[in-house]
Formats: structure tokens, sequence, C-alpha cells
């Protein structure tokens, strides 16, 4: 097979808050391609050997004394490149032209009207003006020499220009989001077009080429792997089986807070549909107890990431020598990492094994840490695993105890989980639960008087969280239809006993977040 690395495309980050969604259309091109800081060294990027250069948008001017740049010899390479927004000025300020602030901001939908039909809009029909996304202060008001306007919008006169002879290209406004209905297609013209990229990226060929390396990096080597049920932790436990079967050893550890029915699921669909090596260990009582008295969330995802690797020592000691343990981590984990502008404040802490390895003398191993979230579901279906498990909306490592404000009891686990139940049941009936990210149900703290046969109540409240979003990072509530959210209320109230009254959080993420705790 060949190398599905060996066509790629280098990114390079200028702190835009979409580099991210770049990636993501490049890649549905079905090309490979990594995200890199703006600070790449040269000799680095020669050494990535890049079939093409993109640079991503950023929040500042070029012509600031602090502005994000660049090593200038990037654009002496020889490979084309497409400039989006800051990265067309950026082109433009170390080019020679001028950059300057514009007599108008530009927010929001333009029409493009485009003058030829070339580099990012060779695919495209020109006969009528594109709508594209703009989010600019700043705008070119001289082109580089050997640069010519490609296209114009109301109050850009250079909204995209060209350095035919160079196979260099730059657009003001951004092909990467939903915003520019056209804006894939002008990519994948870049990608495949310019760049004469091969499709070759595709999760069949990815999935065939990393079980192939699994076998030859971890042969005769003993695994462990955390299995949590969530998408990626179980496809990461199934390509190891299928390239080490038995010196694979995947441990389930049920906290007490998982959802009703959630053991017997994965230990069902990993132990006799795909005859993984799995241990399934019932530390409820331990993490109960632990959590009994805390109210503080931070508190509790503290006891309980503390007390899972503890568990999960236990269990790994049983076993004997292992040599590697297995994680899921995804390439948006390793593009924080490496950010331009550096790691995200700490909203709240995540639950997971990263401090394993060092105190456990165990190298990891992380299959999936090239992916996107959409490509981990796709190598799931590649695999052959059940829909249940590859659509499953996100679950936090801390389950059910950050969706109970206040003290985690098992009396308020067993009202959260028959209602929880009735959320999953109803979305999945209506069609409507692969339409969202999340939908999920939050016991609040608050009882609230009700009338149930003609008798006085004085019950808890649960609250309906639906959200829509792409990555987590932003998320908005849904507008489910009302016939929906009416079956949710009236069978919480009907069947979870001591809950009176349902609500719906309508808040968008920022400022709220997804989760309550």
């Amino acid at each position: 097979m060949k190398d599905i690395h060996s066509e790629k495309i280098l990114i390079l980050d200028f702190g835009s808050q979409t580099t991210q969604l770049i990636a993501r259309r490049v890649r549905e091109a079905r090309v490979y391609c990594e995200i890199h800081p703006c600070t790449m060294p040269l000799s680095e990027v020669k050494a990535f050997e890049p079939k093409g250069i993109i640079l991503s948008g950023g929040p500042a001017s070029v012509y600031a004394e602090d502005a994000p740049t660049m090593d200038k010899g990037i654009l002496e390479l020889g490979v084309p490149v497409l400039g989006i927004c800051y990265g067309m000025q950026i082109i433009t300020h170390l080019q020679g032209g001028k950059v300057a602030r514009g007599t108008k901001k530009e927010y929001g939908p333009a029409n493009l009207d485009i003058k030829a039909l070339a580099g990012p809009f060779r695919d495209l029909d020109g006969k009528e003006p594109h709508k594209v996304w703009m989010s600019h202060g700043d705008r070119i008001e001289e082109m580089p020499g050997g640069f010519e306007p490609l296209a114009v919008t109301e109050n850009s006169p250079v909204a995209a220009m060209a350095n035919h002879e160079r196979h260099m290209y730059g657009v003001q406004f951004h092909p990467e989001v939903v915003h520019t209905p056209q804006g894939a297609v002008m990519l994948a013209s870049f990608v495949l077009g310019e760049c004469g990229c091969r499709p070759i990226w595709t999760m069949h060929n990815f999935a065939q080429a990393t079980i192939d390396e699994l076998k030859q990096r971890l042969d005769g080597k003993k695994v462990i792997c955390a299995l949590s049920g969530g998408v990626d932790s179980s496809v990461v436990a199934l390509m190891l089986h299928k390239a080490i079967g038995k010196n694979l050893t995947s441990i389930f550890v049920d906290n007490g807070v998982l959802r009703a029915g959630e053991v017997s699921e994965v230990a069902g669909i990993f132990r006799e549909t795909f005859g993984l090596n799995l241990v399934v260990v019932d530390a409820a009582k331990t993490f109960l107890g632990r959590l009994a008295g805390v109210t503080d969330p931070e508190e509790k995802r503290r006891i309980i990431g503390h007390t899972f690797i503890e568990v999960f020592e236990e269990e790994a000691a049983k076993i004997g020598q292992v040599d590697y343990l297995a994680q899921g981590t995804l390439y948006p984990d390793v593009i924080e990492s490496v950010s331009f502008k550096g790691p995200s404040a700490t909203i709240k802490s995540h639950h997971n094994v990263g401090g394993l390895p060092e105190k456990m003398r165990m190298e990891l191993v992380e299959p999936l840490r090239e992916l996107f979230k959409d490509e981990v579901r796709e190598v799931g279906r590649e695999l052959g695993m059940p829909e249940s498990i590859v659509s499953r909306q996100p679950f936090p490592g801390p389950g059910l105890a950050i969706r109970i404000m206040g003290e985690v009891t098992p009396e308020k686990l067993a009202s959260l989980r028959e209602a929880d139940a009735v959320v999953q049941e109803e979305m999945r009936n209506s069609g409507y639960y692969h339409k969202v990210w999340q939908s999920f149900a939050v016991l609040v703290p608050v009882k609230t008087v009700g009338v149930m046969g003609d008798e006085r109540t004085y019950e808890d409240v649960v609250a309906l969280r639906i959200v829509d979003s792409l990555d987590a990072m932003t998320a908005d509530w849904t507008r489910v239809p009302h016939e929906i959210l009416a079956r949710i209320s009236s069978r919480i109230i009907n069947e979870v006993q001591g809950v009176n009254r349902v609500v719906l959080d309508i808040s968008s993420k920022p400022p709220a977040t997804i989760e309550w705790e």
C-alpha cells in the first residue's frame, strides 16, 4: 500500500479560531494534513515535504509591532501556497505589497464576484456571485508584484488574488466555515488541483495501515487499554485486538456513575461480538463511598480521576509485566499542545489516564493521535463496530456524577438514570439522537411545588440539555420540536419517582458550558 502520509498539506496557524476547520476540510478531500505554528522553522517545513501550504487566518494586523509572522523563505520553496484572510495579508506584507485598515470592517456574509476561474476557484461556476464569509478589518491596498486580482466584493477590491506562475493564492474570506457554501470545493480545488495531491487519505486505508504498523511495533508485547465504552477507547481497543489479539487486555471500570445498562452492553459487545480479552471491574462501592458528602464539582472530578487510577493500577498489577498503555488521544489534543496561541485556559479538569505512563513505567501507544472525531467514527465503521457505539454521543469521564448538582447519592443516581434513559429513548425514537451533538438530563438541587392526583407535591427538578456543536468548543441549544420535548417531560414526570417538573436549558456555550459541572 502507498504511504497514506506521502500526499500531505502543511497548515501554518496564525492564531485563528477556525484553523482546525481548515484541516477538516482538507481531510474531507481525502488528503492528509497537519497543523503547525506559524513559527515553524524553515528547516522543519522542508523536512515535512508538503505538496502545498495553507496559511490560516488570525486576529492580528500584519503591520502591528507584535504581529505573528513566518520565515519568508517558506514562500520561496516552490510549492503552492494558499493564504486565508490574515494568511493572504502576510503573503502581501512579506512580498512587498501593502495592507492597511479598511474604510469599513467586513464581518459576515458577502457576495464574491469572481474575475477568473483559477486556483481555488477552478471548479466553480463563475456566472453568479458566490456567498462567502468575511471576518476582517484590514484589506489589501496594493498587491505584491506578479499578483493579480481573482475576485472582489463590495468592500474588498482584492477579495482574492493570484500569482499563477508561482502557484500562490490568497483569499480574504474564510472558505473553511459552513457559511461559505462552496468553501469545501474551493479548498479541494487547491489541494487536489493546484497541489496535485491524490485522495488516498481514507479511513479504510488508515485502519489497514495502522493495524499493520501495530502488529510490527507490538509483536510479542503486552498492552493494556482503559475501555470506557466511548467511541475513542472502543476503536483503540478493537484496532489493537485485531493487531495483537490476546496480548491486549482491556479494562472496563464500573465506577457507579454510568448510565443504565452500560456495563452489560459494553461487556456484551466486546466480549461476545468481538472476542476481546476484557476485564470488568465492579468498583461502584469504592467510588460512591468516596463521593459521599462531596458537593464541589472539581472535587468530584478529582476523586473520580484519582480513584480510577488506583483501581486501574490494581487491575494492571494482576496481569503482570505490561509494556504499553493504549490511549484514545485525538488530533485536537495534539494540536492544543503545540498551538501558536498556547494552551487554553482550564475551565474544568478532564478525567483521563494521562498520569499513568510515568508512574507505571509503560510506553504509550496512541493509534488515533492523527484523527479528528468524525474520522474516528469512520474507522469504527470500517472495523465493523455497531452504530450504537460508533455514533454514541459524548459522555463525560465523571459520568452522571457531574449531572447531579450537589452530593451524589444512590437515590439521586437512580432518579437521574431513569430520566436519562427516557431522554435517550425519545431522542432515538424521534430520529433526533444523531442530529444533535449531545442530549441528556441533569438533576437540579431544587424542589418545587406541584399537584399530582389532586395532592400537593414538593419534589425534584430535571433539566434537559440538548445542544448542537461541531467540536464542543462552542455550542448552541437545539431547537427540538415541541412535541418531542413534551413527550420527554411527560414521561419523566410520570415514570421517575420524586420528580414533578422538567425545564429546558436554552443557554449557549459560551457563556455557559455544555455540562452543568
